[in-house]
């Protein structure tokens, strides 16, 4: 099985699956009326999905951001995405524009890990993650499929070819058309975790058929499930409340 990894003392990949909240910030004035909405909430973790902020072009305006949010979620761990608009991401933007995104949101010190694409460009991959390490910014690679869920063994094929550029989780989304798919991925997880993953994965079938996995993907290997708060940011998402309930209750049986 993969190795946990540790960000503010949460550990990834070991006991319960972590639960991480997707923040939809689009403007700056919703920005505490979404914190407010994390009151009294359990979770583990949060995204700040960048794609959706107005503002993203401007990178000064993307540092002001973070930095509100550092200052107010403390020592919660923050995950930086900017999912691109092929991957379910809500625009695209320039490649050379989205390595420096992300190099500067590294370097600003205000994240904890940072989600890059998986079939984006290598060298830009390479980039990011070499930022990444220099200044001890967590690197999460991954890969989003709207359309289809692979067979096992592709599914396999790919976290494996993931795990070469030495990451430190992995993430894959698929897309199921029916139950026999939500396996397919699940089954995958467990052989991945059994026989080939150095690092913890984060692994989900998505829509209404796959939601079952964001809740019983930790008893396969998957370290990270992803619920909603405010706004949803993937399809088949459930609320925090719910998702952490059915969690410990399965959990502790």
């Amino acid at each position: 099985m993969g190795n946990y990894v540790e960000v503010k003392n949460i550990k990834i990949g070991k006991d319960l699956p972590k639960i991480c909240v997707p923040l939809i910030i689009e403007e700056d004035s919703e920005v505490f009326g979404i914190l407010q909405q994390l009151q009294n909430k359990n979770f583990d973790l949060v995204e700040i999905r960048i794609d959706y902020y107005k503002n993203v072009e401007n990178i000064e305006s993307v540092k002001n951001l973070l930095k509100v949010l550092r200052e107010n979620l403390k020592n919660i761990p923050i995950i930086f995405t900017f999912r691109t608009f092929k991957e379910g991401g809500q625009k695209n933007i320039d490649i050379e524009y989205y390595k420096n995104l992300n190099i500067e949101a590294i370097k600003t010190g205000y994240i904890d890990l940072i989600d890059i694409e998986f079939l984006l460009n290598k060298d830009i991959i390479n980039n990011i993650i070499l930022e990444a390490r220099k200044n001890n910014v967590k690197i999460i690679i991954s890969n989003h499929n709207f359309n289809e869920t692979p067979k096992k063994e592709d599914i396999i094929k790919i976290l494996c070819e993931m795990q070469q550029l030495n990451v430190d989780l992995l993430k894959i989304a698929v897309m199921p058309k029916n139950k026999q798919d939500v396996l397919e991925l699940i089954c995958a997880t467990n052989e991945m975790i059994l026989n080939y993953a150095k690092v913890p994965l984060i692994t989900i079938s998505m829509g209404q058929i796959g939601s079952i996995s964001r809740v019983i993907g930790g008893m396969f290997g998957s370290a990270i499930t992803f619920a909603v708060a405010s706004k949803f940011s993937a399809p088949g998402q459930i609320e925090v409340t719910k998702l952490s309930k059915l969690i410990n209750e399965l959990y502790f049986l």
